[in-house]
C-alpha cells in the first residue's frame, strides 16, 4: 500500500460548497445576455419582449418550493438527526447546485434588461424596468434558498461529530 501525501484528500472525496465567483459568474453572464435582449430583440422583430407579472410570480413560487424543501431537510438531518438515503441527498444537492446556478442566471438577465430600458422614452419602459426587477429579486430569492438547500445538506465529516 502506497502513503497518501499530507495534503491530498482521502478516498470517496467530498464536495465543496458552491463558491461566489461561480455564482457571480452566473449572474455577469445573465446580465449581460439581458442586456443584449432589448436592442437585439427591437433589431429584428421590431418590439422587444414584455414582462408579465407571470414570471416574477412563477420565480417566487420556485424560491418558496425551495426553501420549503431547505426548511425540512435542516429540520430532519440537524434537528431530528435523521439520515436521507443517499440517492436522497444527492438528489438534493444537485437540485440546490442547479437552481442556485439558475437563480443567479435569471436574476442577472432580468436585471441586466431592467437596466436596458433605464431612461427609453418607449410606452411600456417603466413597465418593463419594474417587473424585470421584480423578477431579478425572485431570481435572487431562488439562488439564496438554493444556497440554503446545499447548507441544510451538510452533515460531519465524522460520524460521532455533533
Amino acid at each position: 500500500m502506497t502513503e497518501r501525501p499530507p495534503d491530498e484528500e482521502p478516498p470517496g472525496g467530498s464536495l465543496h460548497p458552491t463558491s461566489a465567483a461561480v455564482l457571480t459568474a452566473w449572474a455577469v453572464v445573465g446580465f449581460l445576455g439581458g442586456w443584449l435582449i432589448h436592442p437585439l430583440s427591437e433589431r429584428v422583430n421590431g418590439t422587444a419582449p414584455i414582462v408579465t407579472w407571470t414570471q416574477p410570480l412563477a420565480l417566487v413560487l420556485v424560491a418558496a418550493i425551495l426553501g420549503v424543501t431547505a426548511w425540512s431537510t435542516w429540520r430532519a438531518l440537524h434537528v431530528r438527526r435523521e439520515r436521507l438515503d443517499p440517492h436522497q441527498a444527492v438528489n438534493r444537492l444537485v437540485l440546490a447546485r442547479a437552481c442556485a446556478y439558475v437563480g443567479a442566471l435569471v436574476a442577472g438577465g432580468y436585471l441586466g434588461y431592467a437596466v436596458s430600458w433605464l431612461g427609453d422614452r418607449a410606452e411600456l419602459a417603466d413597465q418593463r424596468v419594474w417587473r424585470s426587477a421584480a423578477s431579478a429579486l425572485a431570481g435572487l430569492a431562488i439562488a439564496v434558498t438554493a444556497l440554503l438547500l446545499e447548507r441544510a445538506c451538510r452533515v460531519p465529516s465524522d460520524p460521532d461529530e455533533t
